[in-house]
C-alpha cells in the first residue's frame, strides 16, 4: 500500500482534509499519516475540528505556534523533515497557503518526495500577503497541482506551468464536498442558533482575521465601524479570532456588535445557513457563503475567488465603510440564482484518483 503524509495546521485545512481522509478510508488503497503542525493551537480552532469532522487522529503533533513567520516555518521544516525520514512516504499532501503548507512542501521536495498541492493556482496578486508568497512558492515546487477553478488553471498557464513537468489538473473545490456532506447533519449537532436566540435571516455573519487587516489599525477600525453601522439594521454576529481579539484588547477598542468565541465547523455551518449575508476577509468563508446561497461582502482589496465577484455573488469593498453599506443594501433584497455550479462535484473522489495515479506511475 502506498503511503502519503498529510500536513495540516490551520482550520480550513482540517475541513478539507476531512473530505479526502474519508475517501481514502473508503477505498483503502492509500495509507495516510497526518502531521498536525500546531499552527492553530487554540482548542476552538483546532482540536474541536478533529473531533467534529471525524478526521483520523494525527500521528504527529508538532505544537509549533505563536512565532514569527520565519521561526514558525523553519521549525516546521526541520521537524517535518525528520518525520519524512522516518516514515518514508511516496508523497506529501499540502492544502492551501499557510506556513504549514510551504514548510511541508519544502521538506518533501528537498528529500525528493512528491508534493501534492490541493487548492493550487489561486492568486490574489498581492505579494505583501504571506499567504500569496506561500501559495506561489508551493505551486512552483509541487509535482501535482490540483486546481479548484478554470481561473486557477489560467493563472498557472500565465506563469509558464505549461512548460514545466508539473501535472496541473482541475478537480474543483474540495470545500464544496465538506459543506454538502456536513451540512446535512449540522442542525443535529449544533444548537448555536437557539443558544444565541438568532432569527433566520435576521443577522449578518462576520469574520475578520487576515493579517493585512489586523496589522493595520486604520483598516481594522474602519471595518469594525462599518460592522457597527450594519448592526443598526441587522444584528452582526462575529466569532472572534484570537489574533483580532488581541489587537482590539491591546488598543482598548470595542464596538456595538455581538462577538462570540471561535466556533466549531457545525456551528459555523448553522450560522451560514441562517444568516442574511456574510462579511469576511476569509477566503474559505467566501465560498462557504456561496455554497449556502448567501451573498458575501469581502473586506479585502482583492480575492482569489474571482468567480464569486464576476457572477455577482460577492463584492470586494476593502475597508471602505460606505462601500460596505452600499453592498449590504444591494444584497439585502437580492434574488440571485445560486444554482450555478462554479466549483465542481465529487471533488474528493477526483482528488483521490489523481493522487493514486501519481503514486502508481512512480
Amino acid at each position: 500500500m502506498k503511503k502519503i503524509i498529510t500536513i495540516l495546521g490551520a482550520r480550513p485545512q482540517f475541513v478539507k482534509a476531512a473530505v479526502l481522509s474519508r475517501v481514502i478510508a473508503k477505498h483503502n488503497r492509500i495509507e495516510e499519516v497526518i502531521i498536525h503542525t500546531g499552527q492553530h493551537f487554540d482548542t476552538d480552532m483546532s482540536a474541536v475540528f478533529f473531533t467534529e469532522m471525524e478526521i483520523p487522529k494525527p500521528k504527529y503533533n508538532l505544537d509549533i505556534n505563536g512565532l514569527g513567520h520565519g521561526a514558525m516555518t523553519g521549525q516546521m521544516l526541520e521537524n517535518i523533515e525528520k518525520i519524512l525520514a522516518t516514515e518514508n512516504p511516496e508523497a506529501v499532501v499540502v492544502y492551501g497557503d499557510t506556513n504549514s503548507t510551504i514548510a511541508g512542501a519544502l521538506a518533501a521536495k528537498k528529500m525528493d518526495v512528491k508534493v501534492v498541492h490541493i487548492e493550487a493556482g489561486l492568486r490574489s496578486f498581492n505579494m505583501k500577503m504571506p499567504e500569496e508568497i506561500n501559495r506561489v512558492l508551493t505551486d512552483r515546487i509541487s509535482d501535482l497541482l490540483l486546481c479548484p477553478t478554470d481561473t486557477a488553471i489560467r493563472n498557472l498557464n500565465k506563469e509558464g506551468f505549461s512548460n514545466l513537468e508539473n501535472k496541473v489538473i482541475k478537480c474543483g473545490d474540495i470545500m464544496k464536498d465538506a459543506v454538502n456532506y456536513y451540512g446535512k447533519v449540522s442542525s443535529d449537532k449544533s444548537s448555536i442558533i437557539n443558544d444565541l436566540s438568532l432569527k433566520k435571516e435576521g443577522f449578518v455573519l462576520a469574520t475578520i482575521h487576515r493579517q493585512e487587516n489586523t496589522d493595520n489599525l486604520d483598516k481594522l477600525k474602519a471595518i469594525f465601524e462599518g460592522l457597527e453601522q450594519l448592526n443598526k439594521h441587522y444584528k452582526v454576529v462575529l466569532p472572534l479570532h484570537p489574533r483580532t481579539k488581541n489587537v482590539l484588547e491591546k488598543n482598548n477598542l470595542s464596538y456595538d456588535i455581538t462577538t462570540i468565541p471561535p466556533v466549531g465547523y457545525f456551528d459555523m455551518l448553522e450560522l451560514l445557513k441562517h444568516c442574511k449575508m456574510v462579511v469576511t476577509d476569509s477566503g474559505g468563508l467566501q465560498k462557504e457563503a456561496y455554497f449556502n446561497k448567501k451573498h458575501c461582502i469581502i473586506v479585502r482589496d482583492e480575492t482569489e475567488w474571482i468567480e464569486l465577484v464576476e457572477n455577482g455573488f460577492a463584492k470586494i469593498v476593502g475597508s471602505a465603510k460606505v462601500a460596505m453599506l452600499t453592498a449590504f443594501e444591494k444584497y439585502k433584497t437580492s434574488t440571485a440564482d445560486f444554482s450555478k455550479n462554479l466549483y465542481g462535484t465529487n471533488v474528493g473522489e477526483q482528488i483521490h484518483h489523481e493522487i493514486l495515479t501519481l503514486l502508481t506511475e512512480n
